[in-house]
Order: structure tokens, then C-alpha cells, then sequence
């Protein structure tokens, strides 16, 4: 089941006995733990009828014991297990997943892991219970998400700030949602969240960022190209060089891939290349601006950087000539 039909049921009051959520992405895990926390059970029934426990705290005997006690003066009980990922010998949980009580809401929130599939628990689980799992989102899903998103809370979003947003935050959904709930604060409901509220609010600078400096490679405008380097270099701490290679190497990948494509149409390309269609412009740009050999040496000049900037065969020089002289030999 998805995270959709599973909070689509709980909101019907269609409840299952057990709730096994797992995964690398702890945003789910939590959204549907948290109204299970929050909804299930009135705040009068609260006090004798939920309990919230720890992996590290609770051995599964008595867990087991806890959730074979019926509710009082409620139709249910809810236990929850946070941090379930520490609980010891857990396939002993499998007996109480075959034959739970019906009044019970056992919540297990396995956090960054998933079960074994081969185990006797996950096959029970399957059967009797509910084992959701949560995988992270590869950073291209990642601006799709991120409007779709905001559009629950009726906000829009352009598709440079969200790829602005992407490339500062990475792919942990939580983060990204902690930051959009702060700007979403800041403006009215139904405005736009712009370039200049993320500069303003969290600290992305509008004009100096890898996404600007990707697009001034792109266009070999070596004088915008070395004005943000120039700027990595005043604030290195939050923008390390590692990263910036990682775009501009993850970019002419990208343009060598395009190079390979026997068909060129957009929507076939954003597939290919795992990219927004918005952007399958500027790849084709690229891709005219940097032919097949070129790409190729740009990727052997990006990995030799990548060395360099770890030390390998470079005694003294820092991370901001590096960049310098990648630039210089990717544009000329």
C-alpha cells in the first residue's frame, strides 16, 4: 500500500492490527505514525489506551503482553514503537502478527531499515498485517515532489527554485519539508514561493549556487562561472567543492548520455535522462555547445579535479583554483 491509501484508511476508521513501517525515508514512517498518534484515539481515551514506546526499551515479550491487553472504557488501543529498528529478536514478533487482538493498533516505526523478505515475519506481515516501506527518492523526483508538496498547502513553485531547493537540500524529505513549512509561513496562502524568499529565509543565493554555475558551464560564460567560484571561495563551508564537481560531473554524464540518444524527443530525453522536461532544453544546448570527444574530456577533467581536491598528487593548491582551472578547461 502507499502512504496515500494507508492515511486514506485511517481517516475512514479502517484500522489494521499491526503497522509495520520500514524504510530508508523516515518522512513517511513519521507522517502516518503521527496521525495515528494524534488521530486514532480522543485525548480522554489517551491517558489509559495509547502507549508510546522505544526499540532500545522494550524487549518483545512484553510488548507482546502490552498489545494483547484489551482497551478500557475505548474501542481501541494503540502501542507505538518508535525506533523499532532496535528492538532484539524481533522475528519473535511474528506470533502476535498471526494472531493479534483486534482492538489493537501495534505501530512499529522501523527507521532507515527494512525487514528481511525471506524471514517469517515479513511473509506474516504480508498476510495478517500491514509492512510499509519507504524508499528514499532519487534527487530528480526530488522538484516534483517538492510542488506537490506545496501545492497540499496551496502554495506554487517555479521550476528553477525548486531545482534551487533540490540542489541545497538533497533528498531527505523531511528536511526539505521542515524548510518549505518555514516559508510557507512567511507568505500569504496562494502566492508563489519565489527565488528571492529562499535566498532571504534560508540562505541559497539566488545568482551564486551550482545550478547558476551549471548553466554558465553550459553556456561557456567563463566570466559568471568564476564570479560564483569566486563566491564558493568567501563561503566554502556551504559550498564545498565535492558537491560542485558532483553537479558538474553529473551534467556532462547527462550530455553524453544525450549524445547517445537515437531519439531526440523532449519527453523521450527528460526519460532517458532522468530530468523535468523543463530542462531538457538546456542539455540540448549543452549538447551543442560540448560535442561527443569534448563531453568525454570534461568527464576525465572533472574525475582528475575530484582527485586533486582530496589531495591525491596535489600538495598546495586550494579548492578554489581547482575549480578555476576546471572551468578554464572545460570552456577553452
Amino acid at each position: 500500500m502507499t502512504h496515500e491509501q494507508i492515511l486514506a484508511d485511517l481517516k475512514a476508521k479502517k484500522y489494521n492490527s499491526t503497522y509495520f513501517l520500514a524504510g530508508e525515508e523516515t518522512f513517511y514512517i513519521d507522517l502516518i505514525c503521527d496521525y495515528i498518534e494524534k488521530n486514532v484515539l480522543n485525548e480522554a481515551d489517551k491517558g489509559f489506551n495509547q502507549t508510546v514506546l522505544y526499540g532500545r526499551d522494550v524487549e518483545i515479550g512484553a510488548l507482546i503482553s502490552a498489545a494483547k491487553q484489551f482497551p478500557m472504557m475505548s474501542e481501541n488501543t494503540v502501542i507505538i514503537v518508535k525506533e523499532a529498528q532496535d528492538l532484539k529478536k524481533i522475528e519473535e514478533l511474528k506470533s502476535y502478527v498471526e494472531q493479534p487482538l483486534d482492538s489493537t493498533l501495534l505501530v512499529l516505526c522501523y527507521r532507515g531499515k527494512k525487514l528481511d523478505k525471506r524471514k517469517a515475519l515479513y511473509k506474516s506481515l504480508q498476510k495478517k498485517g500491514l509492512y510499509f516501506e519507504s524508499n528514499k527518492l532519487y534527487e530528480n523526483k526530488i522538484p516534483d515532489w517538492i510542488k506537490a508538496y506545496l501545492r497540499t498547502k496551496d502554495y506554487s513553485i517555479g521550476n528553477k527554485s525548486a531545482a534551487m531547493l533540490t540542489e541545497f537540500l538533497g533528498n531527505d524529505l523531511s528536511k526539505i519539508a521542515g524548510e518549505l513549512n518555514k516559508l510557507c509561513i512567511l507568505a500569504p496562502k496562494g502566492s508563489e514561493i519565489t527565488e528571492q524568499l529562499i535566498e532571504d529565509n534560508i540562505g541559497i543565493s539566488k545568482d551564486y549556487n551550482n545550478f547558476e554555475l551549471q548553466n554558465a558551464v553550459m553556456n561557456k560564460d567563463v566570466l559568471k562561472a568564476n564570479r560564483i567560484i569566486k563566491y564558493f571561495e568567501a563561503n566554502s563551508k556551504n559550498n564545498p567543492i565535492v558537491v560542485t564537481l558532483s553537479v558538474l560531473y553529473n551534467l556532462f554524464s547527462k550530455v553524453l548520455i544525450y549524445h547517445g540518444l537515437s531519439d531526440k524527443n523532449p519527453q523521450s530525453v527528460a526519460k532517458s535522462l532522468g530530468v523535468n522536461p523543463y530542462f531538457v532544453k538546456d542539455y540540448q544546448k549543452a549538447a551543442q555547445t560540448y560535442n561527443l570527444k569534448n563531453s568525454v574530456k570534461a568527464l576525465d577533467v572533472l574525475r582528475q579535479a575530484d582527485m586533486k581536491s582530496k589531495g591525491y598528487n596535489n600538495p598546495s593548491t586550494s579548492h578554489g583554483d581547482l575549480l578555476k582551472e576546471v572551468i578554464y578547461k572545460l570552456c577553452y
